[in-house]
């Protein structure tokens, strides 16, 4: 073979190479981004599915709470307000009621006695339970209720005062100064959202038998981490 030969031969290798290590950096870079773009997707899906009950529907009724109470930018000032739960959610009782569904496992209720206001020891264990599984969320939702055994004014009284009971126990247990800028009241009275007695078998502050009056002489509590 002839020197210039041998020269074309050395130049073609010396192309050959790096334009092959090119190609085969190339095709392991895609590979990385491929997984790395499936992890990605693997943690959005995860994120995604944590927070599912966060609805659109919930989401406008925190929110809308949440700024009564004061708990976020340009909200009724601080700690809560009264509400007039219809206009506040917008939806029917049993869409209300629905919303809150994926909490079950979450949640708890808190009963009380008939035309009481007042915790028992279990109630306020419960509640302090149900404090203390923050997992990084931000409101705290307590939504009370009466009976429909008395007159409407005095169970909208007794609602207000049992979620106002909460929040009072709350403030005396952990004597936390941000803690009222972190709960938010919604009470109903016996008028809208009434539970019906399949919320017996949700996490309860009493054991035994349930009936529809009682689960809903009571104050629902969960801490939510919906992005409001």
């Amino acid at each position: 073979m002839s020197d210039a030969a041998k020269r074309w031969g050395l130049l073609a290798v010396a192309l050959v190479t790096p334009t092959a290590m090119i190609a085969t950096w190339a095709s392991a870079a895609q590979t990385r981004l491929k997984e790395t773009a499936s992890e990605a997707k693997d943690v959005a899906i995860a994120s995604v599915s944590d927070d599912s009950y966060c609805t659109p529907k919930l989401k406008a009724i925190i929110r809308r709470v949440a700024g009564a109470c004061g708990l976020i930018e340009g909200g009724g000032g601080r700690g809560c307000q009264p509400l007039e739960a219809k206009k506040v959610a917008a939806l029917s009782g049993d869409e209300f009621n629905a919303l809150f569904t994926p909490l079950s496992k979450r949640a708890s209720i808190i009963q009380f006695d008939s035309g009481k206001t007042d915790l028992d020891p279990d109630g306020a264990a419960t509640i302090e339970k149900a404090w203390s599984d923050q997992r990084g969320a931000s409101f705290f939702f307590v939504v009370s209720r009466a009976s429909t055994d008395g007159s409407a004014d005095l169970n909208e009284t007794l609602s207000r005062d049992r979620a106002k009971a909460v929040l009072t126990h709350l403030q005396g247990k952990f004597k936390d100064e941000d803690l009222k800028n972190q709960v938010g009241l919604l009470w109903l009275g016996e008028q809208y959202a009434q539970l019906g007695d399949e919320f017996c078998t949700w996490n309860r502050s009493r054991t035994g038998a349930c009936t529809e009056l009682e689960i809903n002489r009571s104050a629902f509590v969960a801490w939510i981490d919906c992005a409001i």
